[in-house]
């Protein structure tokens, strides 16, 4: 036992300082998220239920099953169950105010707009911005790319279904035209029209590795992911995202993120929303 254990204890199964260093280190290694110690009580209550699976009496027995190379798919839960989630429709909806309102009304080219959710989590942000782009007019010339690195919220992502309080944010003219309430097993449910979905693909991808071929964007949505990365990987994860942005396309962060000290390519329109400089 560490010396310096302050005897926090979940149900009777302690957390100590050493372990707890050791997930700050592999979530750190894995998805660039700096977990400070005061995500304590985060850690070791989100993957208590994973000791009592495998019937386990301490966190470092965790730490020894997710290393072996035969359990990858453990690796991922422990990974899905650590990275925090909270989204929902029109949140900071002045972000999609602006899309509207500057940034769609002054569309030049005939090419299909391209919007990426770089943190999509279980879809609300990307169904939302799809509900911006069809009311602009755009009509189905639009592709928004969902990205997260937590599997299990893409597939809810995909499946689109959520419960009717989830829906208290839609505008009520667009809830009335993009949404359709459940039925039957899907009672107290709705989901969003296949219109939105069928140009909308969710992708599993870590912002902290090299990225795949996903193409050139004219926005990205990067919201409230930045709070979670120290400054060095701030800075790599803005650099690899300015090279898929195309000329004078937008980069939208989350109302307490910015680019200080981080990336001088980028023209300030309004605070938090940034505009692609040519180098």
């Amino acid at each position: 036992m560490d010396k310096d254990y302050n005897n926090y204890v979940t149900a009777g199964i302690p957390l100590t300082d050493r372990e707890l260093k050791k997930y700050q280190e592999l979530i750190y290694e894995w998805a660039g998220i700096h977990m400070s110690d005061a995500k304590r009580a985060l850690i070791s209550g989100r993957l208590l239920k994973r000791l009592r699976f495998y019937h386990l009496n301490s966190y470092q027995e965790y730490i020894d099953l997710i290393l072996r190379p035969e359990n990858k798919e453990e690796k991922q839960i422990m990974i899905n169950l650590l990275t925090t989630n909270e989204t929902y429709f029109f949140r900071e909806s002045q972000h999609l105010d602006y899309l509207r309102d500057h940034i769609l009304p002054n569309i030049k080219s005939n090419e299909i707009f391209r919007v990426w959710s770089a943190a999509s989590s279980s879809g609300q942000e990307a169904y939302s911005i799809a509900m911006i782009l069809e009311e602009a007019g755009l009509n189905g010339r639009w592709e928004i790319l969902g990205t997260d690195i937590n599997e299990t919220v893409l597939e809810k992502a995909r499946k689109a279904i959520y419960p009717l309080e989830a829906s208290e944010k839609i505008p009520e003219k667009l809830l009335k035209k993009y949404c359709l309430r459940g039925i039957n097993a899907e009672y107290g449910n709705f989901t969003v029209t296949d219109e939105l979905k069928k140009n909308i693909r969710f992708l599993k991808m870590n912002l902290n590795e090299a990225f795949p071929n996903i193409g050139l964007f004219d926005v990205v949505f990067l919201r409230n992911v930045m709070i979670y990365f120290d400054v060095d990987t701030k800075i790599s994860v803005i650099k690899k995202i300015y090279n898929v942005i195309k000329p004078q396309g937008y980069l939208i962060l989350g109302h307490s993120e910015n680019l200080n000290n981080i990336n001088k390519n980028f023209k300030t329109m309004i605070p938090t929303v940034y505009k692609k400089l040519e180098v």
